[in-house]
């Protein structure tokens, strides 16, 4: 039944994807350190740049029950959360985030990990930072692709969002909310963004975090640390507060940082910035972000649903960012048009299949990767699992996309 819905309400639906158009929705675009911990803040202190390193948090077990607790995963048995998970609705909720993680892991993970493996070994090796613009809160299909990195950048319009209350824990209105904002990523891979933030905000989850922490529970990774952080004009990371986070100034970039140890017990730094990367706002408030990330060196980019922002000239800034300082990109065809790329500065690999956008997004249709998809001399290669607005298998596609000369720095 939910299929047959969403058949029939994806025109609209699809206006609140991870990104929307930015004349639409505030000139468009999706989407510090202080320790934090449930219903508390650390003091802050300046870290180094351009990866510093974070200040423990107050109490990391706390942090991991939380973000085991919202994916319906087991909390720890002496955990302050422990009483909660034995309520009927909790349980009825962690039973049905294991079956739809179950299918999950089978119509996606179970494809993408040994595709990646052997499609992207060279890209891994090269990923130490993986920046995913317009991303929302997605750490799950990242870290799925690029398991290796050590440092991912995120950056979305949503806001960066708090370590859930116990109060938001208690609320009964929390695990349809959940659900609700789950539903379409883990069955069409990317995130209803309109929908999701109206069922978050009643239940006062205010943001990104709590479903990057989700994801980083669901993807075996333990949290180690979080706190809040926040870009200066020069794009430099320094410590953020709670009162920065909730109601950031018209100048500052707010973001937050966790680090995570993966089960074979290797470190990731994870940031997200809540960030507009329109030109308009680049130009005036936000250039912070694209500052930021020019310290990082050599890029792996990963873009995926971003409602084709890249196509068009009121985001060429950031476009200009990716195409200068990537060593690889990632993307689907919502990504960077392929007028764009110069030939002789990049190699290029298709997989799956290209025929048209859905119809949404009709007028940016690519004769270019008509061409390219229909190039006997070089077929695309196979794509074994759906992703994007094309969601299903063999209606999606990919481009990886290889520098063949060193990015600028």
């Amino acid at each position: 039944m939910r299929l047959f819905l969403f058949r029939l309400l994806l025109p609209v639906a699809v206006v609140a994807l991870s990104c929307s158009d930015p004349k639409t929705v505030a000139l468009e675009q999706e989407k510090a350190g202080t320790a934090i911990s449930p219903d508390s803040a650390a003091t802050a202190e300046t870290p180094a740049q351009p990866v510093p390193a974070p200040a423990p948090a107050a109490d990391t077990a706390a942090v991991q029950d939380v973000a085991a607790y919202l994916a319906g995963m087991p909390v720890s048995q002496n955990g302050d959360l422990r009483p909660l998970t034995t309520q009927p609705g909790w349980q009825a909720f962690a039973a049905d985030a294991d079956k739809s993680w179950a299918n999950y892991h089978q119509t996606r993970t179970g494809k993408i990990q040994p595709w990646a493996a052997a499609e992207l070994d060279s890209v891994r090796q090269a990923a130490k930072t993986v920046f995913y613009p317009f991303s929302g809160p997605d750490l799950l299909n990242v870290v799925t692709m690029f398991p290796t990195s050590q440092t991912c950048v995120l950056v979305g319009l949503e806001p960066v969002g708090s370590v859930p209350r116990r109060s938001t824990l208690e609320n009964s209105k929390l695990f349809p909310a959940l659900q609700a904002s789950l539903w379409s990523v883990l069955n069409f891979s990317f995130f209803r963004t309109n929908d999701m933030a109206i069922d978050l905000k009643s239940v006062e989850l205010d943001g990104s975090l709590p479903l990057i922490m989700l994801f980083a529970a669901r993807t075996n990774h333990q949290i180690t640390a979080i706190r809040y952080v926040q870009l200066d004009a020069r794009g430099q990371l320094t410590a953020a507060d709670t009162a920065t986070i909730r109601k950031p100034g018209p100048k500052v970039v707010p973001g937050v940082e966790m680090l995570l140890l993966d089960k074979a017990g290797q470190k990731k730094q994870v940031y997200y910035f809540s960030a507009d990367l329109s030109d308009w706002k680049l130009g005036t408030t936000q250039d912070a972000a694209l500052r930021y990330v020019r310290t990082l060196g050599p890029l792996v980019t990963y873009v995926k649903s971003a409602t084709y922002l890249m196509h068009k000239p009121y985001f060429s800034k950031v476009r200009n960012l990716v195409l200068e300082r990537s060593s690889y990109v990632l993307q689907d065809d919502s990504g960077i048009a392929m007028k764009y790329f110069r030939p002789a500065d990049w190699h290029f690999t298709y997989y799956g299949v290209y025929r048209r956008p859905i119809n949404l997004f009709a007028k940016q249709y690519q004769p270019e990767l008509t061409k390219a998809y229909a190039d006997s001399t070089k077929r695309p290669r196979p794509l074994p699992f759906g992703t994007g607005y094309n969601w299903r298998q063999n209606d999606s596609n990919l481009l990886l996309a290889h520098r063949r000369t060193a990015p600028a720095i």
